[in-house]
């Protein structure tokens, strides 16, 4: 490589380097946008008839989108040839669970009014809902197990263990396909859709190597 190439390639890795300092704390930020958005559309009288309904429903669904924006990472990631995506992989993960677990939280405190009975009771008898304390305790695990201590104590099982990560989304499409009605199918169709994509391409890597 000539000193023209050398300059050039060192000019692209401090550029690179600098767009992945400042990569993950924008992204940090854009996660909390949902939340800042849903808390001041509350207080401002903004989120409709039944503002519960609408809060709990798009806490459900940046759960899901995160949750499908985190297994993108690797596909972009070996696309991009950018190792810093890869670092945003465990915090969008943490933040899917976040919004999960706000979720969960609303329903529990604002729709059951913290009734126990008959938040057990729901999850009994409907089945979304069932399936959607499923994915929560299993979004949970991973959440759990997301810090380097559980990566060295795990040893070759972490990755095993995080692979449950497609069947809790799967888990979360259904969750919310079966809530909505018949003429609405085509938001978590779509979604469905994006996560046969994303395991197509896992299973043709498997191929592969």
């Amino acid at each position: 490589m000539n000193s023209s190439g050398k300059i050039t390639a060192v000019a692209h890795q401090t550029s690179s380097l600098r767009l992945s300092i400042w990569l993950k704390p924008v992204v940090f930020l854009m996660c909390l946008l949902p939340l800042l958005f849903n808390v001041t559309g509350l207080f401002q009288g903004k989120l409709g008839a039944n503002p519960v309904e609408a809060i709990l429903h798009d806490f459900g669904l940046w759960s899901l989108r995160l949750l499908l924006i985190t297994l993108c990472v690797t596909p972009l990631q070996m696309q991009l040839r950018w190792g810093a995506v890869a670092k945003l992989r465990g915090m969008l993960g943490l933040f899917a669970f976040f919004y999960a677990l706000l979720h969960f939280t609303v329903w529990l405190v604002l729709d059951q009014q913290l009734s126990f009975s008959s938040a057990l009771a729901d999850v009994i008898e409907k089945k979304y809902i069932t399936i959607g304390m499923l994915a929560l305790t299993g979004l949970l695990l991973l959440a759990l197990t997301s810090n380097r201590w559980s990566v060295r104590r795990l040893g070759v099982r972490w990755k095993a263990l995080h692979r449950i990560i497609y069947p809790l989304a799967v888990l979360t499409i259904i969750h919310y396909l079966w809530q909505v009605r018949a003429n609405d199918v085509l938001e978590p169709a779509a979604y469905l859709v994006a996560l046969l994509v994303l395991l197509i391409w896992r299973f043709i890597r498997m191929i592969k190597h």
